[in-house]
């Protein structure tokens, strides 16, 4: 059978290593007006890009970003007319930052950018830096905006979205908090793996897909027990990073449209999200592609996976082992919402159709039941 034809971007130029933030005011020595987008935890780092312009921050970011948001940071930016964007977080931050870039002195908005190659272009550079080691936006084309009308993401996608220097310094998560270290790591997993077993899978994706579940496997609890673990935390970068780009030509499936209407409705945080949800799209989608998931349950630390019982199991105790709590009804989760949820879900035809088993909405249903 012959290989579809893919297209890749990456950002124009990546810095990877413990301090590499300083990078950012050498790289950016012309910018004369400089807007920073980040949380109130993440402004922290600011004086650490080492920039010599006019700086302004932004940092009214939540976890969750709709589009009072977006249309807030554009309102902050249209007031500095910035020359240089940063996004200065995790994955919430640097998607809200590639909006802002190419829409603040743009007579584009959301409505007109909503889909895949909407976006007319970007003058505005931008540079994205990490904090956070799970969605690997700073590797990617798309920017995701909750629609707090309609309940749903928007996704923005285009070569325009892509940053001009992304930064992987290990030393800003250092401070990420146990829970949300392993959270956002499984959410990297989930990216890597939901790409390898889609039904778009393509070779040249499929190894920086291994790379990435295999870093994960390798350095999770690592990082989970000791957050100032260097080398533990370069490998989860790393797999984020890999994550975002095998987000770009092939994207995911069923795991993160069950994932979003948790982030949605229930008001999860996405890498939880994804964490929850994880062991039981693995499992569901096991008959599709059983080497594929073997790969993915060595990395976990399995010798086998023989059943879509033994891929649950083994996904599970990976993620409890980690400190995850994994039950929905944990969460506030309520048994006669999972329909909506399950309805919801259902409906994420851009994400659902990449599935390698089609899912009706009760195969979505009895998952969320499997995890309540």
């Amino acid at each position: 059978m012959a290989v579809a034809p893919i297209t890749i971007h990456q950002p124009r130029r990546l810095a990877v290593g413990a301090g590499m933030i300083r990078e950012v005011g050498t790289w950016a020595d012309e910018a004369a007006s400089v807007l920073v987008i980040a949380t109130p935890i993440t402004a922290g780092f600011v004086e650490r890009l080492q920039l010599s312009g006019r700086v302004s921050v932004f940092d009214a970011i939540p976890g969750e970003p709709d589009i009072a948001t977006l249309e807030a940071a554009l309102a902050a930016a249209r007031t500095v007319s910035p020359d240089l964007i940063v996004g200065l977080g995790g994955g919430s931050v640097m998607d809200v930052a590639k909006l802002v870039a190419a829409l603040w002195d743009s007579e584009q908005g959301i409505a007109d950018v909503a889909g895949p190659n909407r976006v007319v272009g970007r003058k505005t550079r931008l540079v994205q830096v990490a904090t956070t080691a799970g969605t690997g936006s700073e590797a990617g084309i798309r920017s995701l905006i909750t629609d707090p009308v309609k309940g749903n993401k928007i996704a923005v996608e285009s070569p325009h979205l892509i940053a001009d220097f992304a930064v992987l310094d290990p030393e800003l998560t250092y401070s990420v908090p146990p829970a949300v270290t392993a959270a956002t790591g499984i959410d990297a997993m989930a990216h890597c793996v939901e790409a390898f077993t889609n039904r778009r899978a393509h070779p040249m994706i499929d190894d920086f897909a291994r790379m990435g579940f295999r870093l994960v496997g390798k350095y999770l609890a690592r990082a989970v027990k000791d957050g100032a673990d260097t080398e533990a935390r370069e490998g989860l970068m790393l797999a984020s990073y890999y994550g975002g780009i095998c987000l770009g030509p092939v994207n995911t499936a069923a795991g993160h449209a069950i994932a979003y209407p948790l982030g949605t409705l229930l008001h999860l945080p996405h890498g939880l999200a994804n964490a929850i949800i994880f062991p039981h799209v693995l499992a569901f989608n096991q008959p599709a592609a059983p080497e594929k998931t073997t790969e993915v349950a060595k990395a976990l630390g399995a010798e086998s996976a023989r059943s879509p019982g033994d891929v649950s199991e083994i996904a599970k105790t990976f993620c409890l082992d980690l400190g995850v709590e994994m039950a929905l009804a944990a969460h506030g989760a309520r048994q006669e919402d999972l329909l909506r949820y399950a309805s919801d879900a259902h409906a994420i035809r851009r994400l659902m159709d990449n599935n390698p088993i089609d899912m009706s909405v009760e195969d979505v249903l009895g998952i969320y039941r499997a995890a309540y």
